[in-house]
């Protein structure tokens, strides 16, 4: 799958999400993926061909550079980007389910007459925009969850395979079958440190925006929860009042016959 097929499906999702869902998905593709393919790809493509140690043992580069290079910068960046855009997906399968659902109901429907109403309500059911309440509401907190977890994960493992986020010029190698410490140089290793940290902070302004927008989904949550239950207790107080009114009157109709029959008596 290439990264446009991704995008058009994410773009797809996104006519679901909130503002900030549709901010994420600008910075990840602009200012990630963007930057991935076009720049990143090419500064470490000659990682290991200019990874040079001063020794002439055989196998010695080559394992110097696995002990000190594990996993490539740029193939743990594409890990990331797809693992922290997958759990978006699961809006994409919840939508496509509710949709089938909903044209499978409408298809029922046998009478000639409603043909024109079914093609229509098809229609609208392709463009519509669901809210984002009741099971969808659950499914985008859980994507949200994910993708904050993929996003943590995957910063630690580049914090701590890579000791930080700055590149030695320098390394000092002593792993077999290197017959002594071994110095290696790394190649631009200036440049490598600048697209660590710019992918660093990318990331760290991706995972801001899923916090904020977990943050927006519940509270927003929680605001219709307490105006709904307090419609309940006004229509609960609403419903008592008109009860105890006509207690009320009769009460006073009572006491004016009672009254009325006690002045008759007095009569």
């Amino acid at each position: 799958m290439s990264w446009g097929t991704l995008y058009t499906q994410l773009v797809g999702i996104n006519r679901h999400s909130t503002s900030l869902g549709k901010i994420w998905l600008s910075v990840l593709f602009i200012f990630r993926v963007t930057i991935l393919v076009v720049a990143a790809e090419t500064v470490w493509g000659d990682e290991q061909s200019d990874f040079v140690c001063n020794t002439l043992q055989p196998g010695c580069e080559n394992v110097c550079y696995d002990h000190f290079f594990p996993i490539s910068h740029v193939r743990l960046w594409c890990l990331q980007l797809i693992f922290a855009s997958t759990p978006a997906l699961l809006v994409a399968m919840y939508v496509a389910y509710r949709n089938h659902k909903e044209k499978q109901e409408i298809l029922l429907r046998s009478d000639k007459k409603l043909r024109a109403k079914q093609e229509e309500d098809l229609e609208n059911i392709k463009k519509r925009r669901l809210p984002i309440a009741g099971p969808l509401w659950w499914v985008y907190a859980i994507s949200l969850v994910f993708r904050l977890l993929f996003e943590v994960a995957f910063i630690y493992a580049l914090y701590a395979i890579y000791d930080g986020f700055w590149l030695p010029r320098l390394v000092r190698c002593e792993v077999s079958p290197c017959p002594n410490e071994v110095d290696c140089f790394v190649s631009r290793p200036t440049e490598k440190t600048v697209f660590t940290v710019f992918m660093a902070a990318a990331s760290g302004a991706c995972m801001v925006l899923n916090m904020a927008e977990l943050a927006y989904l519940v509270t927003k949550a929680a605001t219709q929860c307490l105006n709904m239950n307090a419609r309940k207790r006004r229509a609960n107080c609403a419903v008592k009042d008109k009860g105890v009114l006509p207690n009320k009157k009769n009460e006073i109709l009572l006491a004016s016959s009672s009254s009325v029959s006690s002045t008759c008596k007095a009569v």
